[in-house]
């Protein structure tokens, strides 16, 4: 299969809408990799400037080291599946999957072998003289999948597949996808906007959002240890509770409330910089342990009451919705416990999957980015174009916006002409001889 590379890719429509800022990623050979993202977040718009629908503004698109601006979407080797099947209505299925190879004038033998090699391992070698009409949505799907696989191409894209399937099927095809992509051993680039999908597929997630890369990770590092709070709040279900409030004296004091939480000496050492200005403490809701559970006497140091409002049932969870002040707060639970409406319950938290963010930036505060003073960064690809961004100093950031300046310093060393001194010790281009 094949090695992808993007260095800096940016789509702008006419107009000066700038759809994708900076996409840059190394996708490794036979990799699955997940763009997710809410929608309008350019996900979809990088999947077509790797497939070459799209034309690239600037930055560079790579297979095996090659540069694939300027090619063909033929001739980049690269199959699509896109959300709607398209298959042929009046071809059978296994026509539909050699169509294309008929295209390509490649010999009978070969088409017939790659079709039912394909058909094997789709499951689908009983349908194959059916008709689209005959098979359901799951079978379309997976024969849209085989058309692809018998072209034996270098890179698989799929642009959100499974979106028109209902929920049953959907998480059945999802596993799948992932046992057809182990079994054929395919470099994959797949889009969607269901964070579900990303993290039961993926090798590795890019998380994006208005067209920048917010993280790139594999599934539990970007679950576990998101960038910055819009990730935390867009990957997991429910989504992170964010509590808004201010260190002071060692207690977090959440907003709109009395409800303080204490801060735990491994905690302060983290965010001992943020005594007295905006804080956020981000917690998942299965985190929070409710009162009558065993573990709560362990962790009661950082306990707070919350109001109970709406209740979800969901077989043998409980998703406890409440608020602590004017702050929205979600408690997952085991089914066991006797809940209503207007109670208010204390729970703990699990204080060593707490996450804390800078309410600022929105950026998560790591060993490595603990800062609070605020400095100007700037980032800037060309002499014509460039964005100021207030960031912490030292942080993850500003590590990132170094390595895209040494990319774009390297290639503009490399476009320029070599040169060489004259006799008087001046330089001057050199010229082809």
């Amino acid at each position: 299969m094949a090695s992808v590379q993007l260095i800096n890719v940016n789509k702008v429509y006419d107009g000066g809408v700038h759809a994708v800022h900076d996409f840059s990623i190394d996708i490794k050979d036979k990799e699955f990799i997940v763009f997710v993202g809410p929608s309008g977040c350019g996900k979809s718009t990088t999947l077509r400037m790797i497939a070459g629908l799209e034309e690239i503004s600037y930055g560079d698109f790579l297979i095996d080291g090659k540069i694939m601006n300027s090619a063909a979407p033929k001739d980049r080797d690269i199959a699509m599946v896109f959300q709607s099947y398209a298959l042929y209505p009046q071809m059978t299925v296994y026509n539909n999957m050699a169509y294309a190879l008929k295209l390509r004038k490649v010999p009978k033998e070969e088409i017939d072998k790659r079709v039912r090699e394909a058909a094997a391992i789709l499951k689908l070698t009983p349908y194959l003289d059916r008709k689209p009409r005959a098979l359901s949505g799951g079978q379309r799907q997976r024969v849209a999948l085989g058309r692809s696989i018998v072209r034996r191409p270098k890179v698989f894209l799929m642009d959100e597949p499974l979106s028109n399937l209902d929920a049953k099927l959907r998480v059945a095809m999802r596993s799948e996808i992932v046992r057809i992509h182990e079994e054929v051993g395919a470099t994959t680039i797949y889009v969607t906007h269901d964070q579900i999908e990303a993290m039961t597929m993926a090798s590795r997630i890019v998380v994006m959002k208005d067209g920048f890369i917010q993280q790139i990770g594999s599934p539990n590092e970007v679950y576990q240890h998101p960038a910055n709070m819009f990730v935390a709040g867009f990957v997991g279900t429910p989504a992170m509770n964010f509590l808004y409030g201010k260190l002071e004296n060692g207690v977090f004091k959440i907003n709109g409330s009395d409800q303080k939480i204490k801060i735990l000496p491994d905690q302060m050492k983290l965010i001992k910089n943020y005594e007295g200005h905006g804080l956020v403490y981000g917690i998942r809701p299965e985190n929070l342990i409710f009162e009558q559970d065993e573990r709560f006497e362990r962790f009661k140091a950082t306990s707070f009451e919350i109001k109970v409002g709406i209740i979800e049932l969901l077989g043998d969870i409980l998703n406890v919705h409440g608020k602590v002040g004017e702050t929205e707060v979600v408690v997952k639970m085991p089914n066991k416990y006797v809940i209503k409406e207007n109670d208010v319950i204390k729970v703990a938290i699990e204080h060593s999957y707490e996450r804390f963010f800078n309410e600022t930036t929105t950026k998560a505060i790591t060993p490595e980015y603990c800062e609070y003073e605020e400095v100007e960064v700037t980032k800037s690809l060309d002499d014509d174009n460039v964005v100021i961004v207030k960031q912490e100093p030292q942080g993850l950031f500003a590590k990132a916006v170094g390595a895209v300046k040494g990319l774009v310093n390297k290639k503009k060393k490399a476009e320029k002409p070599s040169e060489e001194k004259t006799d008087n010790g001046n330089e001057q281009p050199s010229e082809e001889k």
